[in-house]
């Protein structure tokens, strides 16, 4: 199997200079580089978790649509599709909820967040949660397990999910496997120096701040109107401009060539009008988005061109996911009937399965381990420690002394007492006879 890079784009507004710049533009590039498999679907299902106006999903379908297949998507090269198209991924969901525990969503950030706001204005803490926020996290599991995707680009805040994906898929593959694996486990493609482009104010460019800059709504018009908006500093025509941490040059930074920037600071610095430097940004802006507004507005007048491309993705998706699916169905015992076969009586004893820790660093900078069952259910959960070395000590005493080093060990039980306790002895014995073969 080739590389396989994964993206979804949630449909409840539509797209914006910064998400151009940001990721649209970045993922169509990368969609083209040769020994990768790209999937690129519309979120849909997950746009229901936060939205409840359907004619603005509706809208947002089409117009986020359209926009990537006028920034240049090839669908000759990648798939497709809409997450509803695909029958396959709530049925996967349903199959991963049934090993997920209830402790791995309750730490979900996204729940957390919302919890904390309740608390924080007084509310009970499940205030305003659906269920579809809750389980958010497995829903984005079936999305990359279902194409066992193996990079998926995603922000900090989303790389927990990534996390929760890879355990969720360890533990369905060890629960149902039986030598076999079912999903390969998916990697967090997070950018660090993805370009954030700067709104009009200077902020982060974001529809929550009012400072965006349209992509395509509105024609050449709105993005004249919204580039004149740009907040500038006082300096008349003349007066030399300061270019370092402006965003207006940041912005112009994104569309320009290496000589054009020099050029444009070079006239700045020389005294060139804030109006005039604005004109020069839409231009350079124009050259780019311009002819993509065109087929953008193209695609708009014409749904049903949209709509047979979806289709045509949504059926290669088919293909991949069908397969994958039947497996794991067969695997959980979803079958056609048929005559049992009779159970294989061996006198070998079965090898003790020993639980085992795992160690991690999540997106705030901290790191964690968690101690997983052998069949992948949760029975210790650590709080953040301020380093890996510390993480590592805390397991090592912890399979060195057991219930002995449990009492200080910063941790939350997720399991009952009985079941820790013949854990952590099962981690201790296995200890001792490590070190009892080496000797």
């Amino acid at each position: 199997m080739s590389l396989r890079v994964l993206t979804g784009i949630t449909t409840t507004g539509t797209l914006h200079l910064g998400n151009y710049v940001g990721a649209v533009r970045r993922a169509i590039a990368a969609s083209r580089e040769p020994g990768a498999e790209s999937f690129f679907f519309m979120a849909d299902y997950h746009a229901l978790i936060k939205c409840d106006e359907p004619d603005r999903i509706e809208a947002s379908r089409l117009q986020i649509a359209a926009t990537w297949l006028a920034a240049g998507l090839d669908t000759s090269r990648v798939v497709f599709y809409r997450q509803s198209d695909i029958p396959e991924i709530p049925e996967l969901t349903w199959l991963l909820t049934c090993v997920t525990s209830k402790g791995q969503m309750n730490r979900a950030h996204a729940y957390k967040a919302s919890v904390d706001a309740n608390v924080a204005a007084g509310e009970d803490p499940d205030a305003g949660i659906t269920m579809g926020l809750y389980s958010y996290p497995i829903l984005m599991a079936a999305d990359i397990l279902l194409f066992n995707a193996h990079r998926v680009p995603v922000g900090k805040d989303q790389a927990q999910h990534i996390e929760m994906a890879r355990d969720v898929a360890q533990r369905f593959n060890h629960t149902f496997g039986k030598g076999q694996e079912f999903f390969v486990l998916p990697e967090a493609s997070i950018d660090q120096e993805m370009e954030l482009l700067p709104g009009l104010d200077g902020r982060k460019m974001s529809k929550s701040y009012d400072n965006v800059i349209p992509l395509f709504e509105g024609g050449a018009k709105a993005l004249r109107e919204a580039i004149a908006r740009i907040v500038t500093d006082s300096r008349l025509p003349g007066e030399p401009k300061e270019t370092e941490g402006s965003h207006l040059v940041q912005i112009y930074d994104a569309f320009a060539t290496p000589a054009q920037r020099k050029a444009f600071r070079e006239a700045l610095h020389a005294g060139l009008a804030w109006g005039e430097a604005k004109q020069q940004l839409f231009d350079v802006i124009d050259a780019e988005i311009g002819p993509m507004r065109a087929r953008y507005d193209e695609l708009m007048a014409h749904p049903e061109r949209i709509e047979q491309i979806l289709m045509e993705g949504a059926a290669k998706a088919r293909t991949l996911a069908g397969p994958l699916l039947q497996r794991c169905r067969e695997a959980v015992g979803l079958r056609r009937f048929q005559m049992l076969a009779a159970p294989v009586v061996t006198a070998a004893k079965a090898k003790t399965q020993v639980p085992g820790f795992k160690q991690y660093r999540e997106a705030d900078g901290q790191f964690y381990f968690k101690l997983l069952a052998a069949d992948g259910t949760l029975l210790l959960q650590s709080q953040g420690l301020a380093s890996g070395k510390d993480a590592g000590q805390w397991v090592s005493r912890l399979k060195r002394e057991g219930q002995g080093a449990l009492a200080e060990a910063p941790v939350v039980r997720e399991a009952d007492e009985a079941t820790l306790t013949a854990a952590l002895d099962a981690l201790v014995t296995a200890e001792q006879e490590a070190a009892a073969q080496k000797g």
